[in-house]
């Protein structure tokens, strides 16, 4: 991070919610908040959704941001405290996360691309289970998996829809992926799989015109997709930051804990 530590540049964005919409006009009027486009820093007031969007939203500017609470999770956030937030800021801990790259395949043959910062989910879209194959780095690992579906992890999204699933909790830093079934129907009994965050994923339809399958990367859903590949883009960074006494690393570790 290279400005100054106790003068960065501030920018703010807030979800629609009350709370947050007035946190962002209390930070207005204490802090001289700048455009993101000009800022050091990017505080994002809401809960893990509105920090997802601001990541997706804010990419391409590289700006490292810095969450605080004002919905109902807020998992990926820091508490709320207005007061001394330059100095929270400037000695905060900064945590590089990857997102995986989605690339699915249409019947038609074209392909779309998106980016998934917590996971990628492929999950039935009719009445019908979906019916898939699964092949990890060109081996096949599952002829035929039947459920809702499977969603693969990031450590920092292990946490939100994978953990619902039943799926592992992650720590960082472990450079693993999860690999989750969601209500799964034949292999039974199977819990899913940690993989390599190397590893290429390939999710196909084996029944695509009876049982259609979506295909979700964070918030970008697509329909009636036949294939799916993901892979961690490494090529692209999101800087995080934390209070020092509010570490992710040790909420997801004492997630793993809780009854």
């Amino acid at each position: 991070m290279s400005w100054e530590a106790s003068k960065p540049r501030l920018a703010c964005v807030a979800s629609s919610a009350p709370a947050a919409r007035a946190a962002q006009v209390d930070l207005a009027a204490r802090y001289d908040l700048v455009d993101p486009r000009d800022c050091d820093v990017i505080v994002a007031l809401g809960g893990d959704g509105l920090l997802l969007h601001t990541i997706h939203e804010h990419l391409q500017l590289g700006r490292p941001i810095f969450g605080m609470n004002r919905g109902t999770v807020g998992f990926l956030t820091n508490h709320y405290r207005p007061d001394g937030l330059l100095e929270r800021v400037g000695a905060a801990t900064p945590i590089t996360i990857h997102p995986l790259r989605m690339a699915a395949t249409h019947p038609d043959g074209h392909r779309s691309h998106a980016l998934a910062f917590n996971e990628v989910a492929v999950t039935r879209l009719s009445a019908h289970s979906a019916n898939l194959r699964l092949s990890i780095d060109g081996v096949e690992r599952m002829a035929r998996f039947m459920g809702d579906g499977l969603i693969v992890a990031t450590p920092a999204g292990s946490t939100a829809y994978n953990l619902s699933a039943h799926g592992p909790i992650i720590p960082l830093g472990s450079n693993l992926l999860a690999v989750t079934p969601v209500s799964p129907f034949r292999p039974r009994r199977w819990k899913g799989a940690l993989v390599p965050h190397t590893a290429e994923i390939v999710v196909e339809n084996l029944d695509p015109d009876k049982r259609p399958l979506a295909a979700t990367a964070d918030f970008d859903e697509l329909f009636h997709v036949v294939s799916v590949t993901v892979r961690e883009d490494a090529a692209t960074t999101v800087h995080l930051l934390f209070d020092a006494d509010h570490s992710l690393e040790e909420r997801i570790i004492a997630e793993q804990f809780l009854s």
